[in-house]
């Protein structure tokens, strides 16, 4: 594949990348009870771009997002979790997932979990709580549950990049079936001047 094909083909991925990435925040945004599910959704999308282009491409993608986002999603603050943690997450993880030490990776990936947690809570808990009085175990306890749901997340973001990445090594190896024919063809042709007898 030339380098122009190449670019072509990043940027017809960018833009599919970029059009379920809006969806996905768009449907968070207008259907109450599944908000988590697209805007995890809307992460591995970012992810895939990663995958395929590098940190840059994910990061257009996300920025290209988070600003289409704002522009055409009636409900501005649906972008918000997206800007703050689900889309600037695939990139993290990226960043976080080269060191070769499991332990570390994860390390790297619930601190910066627990910091937006921690300053998502002080910022909304007069939103989320009003005037309610919790006891201090409660911000540990919500911690706690947050980091479990966040591991399981990562868990299953991190298996969906890894089928994606099966799947395009599994379809990048295998022949076309134009040309196989072709080769089995023109085989078989030489096996039978080979045994013809010569005169």
């Amino acid at each position: 594949m030339s380098e122009r094909s190449r670019k072509t083909n990043r940027l017809a991925l960018g833009g599919i990348f970029l059009a379920l990435t809006v969806v996905s925040l768009f449907i968070a945004s207008v259907v109450p009870g599944i908000e988590l599910t697209f805007y995890a959704l809307s992460s591995v999308f970012i992810g895939l771009m990663i995958l395929e282009t590098g940190i840059g491409g994910g990061l257009l993608v996300y920025a290209a997002a988070a600003l289409l986002g704002f522009l055409l999603i009636p409900n501005k603050a649906a972008v918000v979790p997206f800007v703050f943690f689900f889309g600037i997450y695939a990139v993290i993880k990226c960043v976080a997932e080269k060191p070769q030490n499991k332990a570390a990776q994860m390390i790297i990936k619930v601190v910066f979990f627990a910091a937006v947690f921690c300053i998502a809570y002080l910022l909304f808990k007069g939103l989320f709580f009003g005037n309610i009085d919790l006891p201090d175990w409660s911000f540990p306890a919500l911690l706690i549950a947050g980091i479990a749901a966040f591991i399981l997340y990562d868990f299953i973001f991190s298996l969906i990049l890894e089928l994606y990445k099966k799947r395009v090594n599994k379809n990048a190896g295998r022949p076309k079936a134009g040309k196989s024919k072709v080769a089995d063809e023109i085989k078989l042709s030489h096996d039978a001047h080979d045994d013809e007898p010569l005169e």
